[in-house]
C-alpha cells in the first residue's frame, strides 16, 4: 500500500505485533534497516533523527525494553551531537512512565533519557496507547499519537487497556487519526499537527 502512494523513502520501527511470535524476525527481514539490533539514526536539515525499539522479548501487560546492547549504541550515537542539534527520537512504547501498571512505559528508559538531558530540544514520538497525551520533562517533549485502527481508554479509566466499544455511534471517526510532523530548519522544535479521521 505504501509503495502505491509513492510516499518516497518510508522508515520502520515495529510495534509489539510485528514481532509476537517470531520476535521480530519476519519484521527485520522486510523492514529491517540493516542496523543489527534494527535500532538507527540519521541527520535531515541539521535534525539528528533515532529510531528505537522497544518491543521486544515484551512479557504480557509489560514495560517496553530497550536493552544494554541499543542503550550503549545510542549513548556512542548520540556522543557525537552538538548540544544545540535538535533530536527527534521514534519508538513504539512510550519512553516516559505514561501508566506502567498497563505497560505504559519502557523499564529503562531513564538511562536512555539521561543521554538526551544536555540537549536544548528533544522530541520523543510514540504510538502504542491509541490517544493523545503529552507531557515535558526538563528539555524532552513526549508526544503519543493517536491509532489508525482504534481507541484505548484513557491511563486507568477501566480495568485494562484494550479497545473501547462503548463510544456513541458515530464518534470511532474522531478518536482515531494520523499525525503529521514537520521540521523547519532553523526551528528547534517540530511542528506537530494530530488529525482526527472525522473533523
Amino acid at each position: 500500500m505504501l509503495q502505491e502512494a509513492r510516499t518516497g523513502h518510508v522508515l520502520y520501527i515495529p510495534g509489539e505485533h510485528d514481532v509476537i511470535g517470531d520476535n521480530g524476525k519476519e519484521f527485520f527481514r522486510r523492514f529491517g534497516a540493516g542496523t543489527p539490533g534494527g535500532w538507527y539514526s540519521f541527520d535531515h536539515h541539521g535534525t539528528h533523527f533515532v529510531a528505537l525499539i522497544n518491543v521486544l522479548n515484551l512479557k504480557a501487560g509489560g514495560l517496553g525494553f530497550l536493552g544494554a546492547d541499543q542503550l550503549a549504541w545510542l549513548k556512542q550515537d548520540l556522543a557525537a551531537r552538538s548540544a544545540s542539534t535538535p533530536i527527534v527520537v521514534f519508538a513504539h512504547m512510550p519512553l516516559w512512565a505514561l501508566y506502567p501498571a498497563w505497560g505504559w512505559g519502557t523499564d529503562d528508559a531513564a538511562e536512555a533519557l539521561s543521554y538526551l538531558q544536555r540537549f536544548g530540544s528533544v522530541t520523543v514520538l510514540n504510538g502504542h496507547i491509541h490517544q493523545l497525551q503529552q507531557t515535558v520533562e526538563g528539555h524532552v517533549r513526549f508526544y503519543t499519537a493517536r491509532s489508525t485502527a482504534y481507541p484505548q481508554p484513557a491511563p486507568g479509566v477501566g480495568p485494562a487497556p484494550g479497545a473501547l466499544k462503548d463510544l456513541a455511534p458515530g464518534q470511532l471517526g474522531h478518536a482515531i487519526g494520523l499525525r503529521n510532523v514537520r521540521h523547519v530548519k532553523g526551528v528547534p522544535t517540530p511542528a506537530i499537527t494530530d488529525i482526527a479521521l472525522v473533523a
